[in-house]
């Protein structure tokens, strides 16, 4: 697991205030939303906002691609990364 990796996998458990977790019960390919994680528009309201602040990236909600960036955390941290790169 990288370093970016962990690092969504923990915040994805504070923001969301996930106790009972830790980052390895978070499967890097494993759904976020539905079947996987659970977690709802709510919660991805919450973790966008916080994404924002700690990695001081734009999410634009009306994106048609917006959806398949929360996917999973490999994906999240694979959007995080191109725009690591893009600055």
């Amino acid at each position: 697991m990288s370093d970016l990796e962990s690092e969504i996998k923990t915040l994805i458990i504070d923001t969301l205030g996930l106790e009972d977790m830790t980052p390895s019960d978070i499967g890097n390919d494993a759904p976020l939303f539905g079947e996987g994680l659970g977690l709802d528009s709510v919660d991805a309201l919450e973790l966008g906002l916080a994404l924002q602040k700690r990695y001081d990236i734009n999410l634009e909600p009306e994106a048609k691609n917006m959806r398949q960036h929360f996917a999973t955390v490999d994906s999240l941290a694979a959007f995080i990364a191109s725009h690591r790169s893009a600055q």
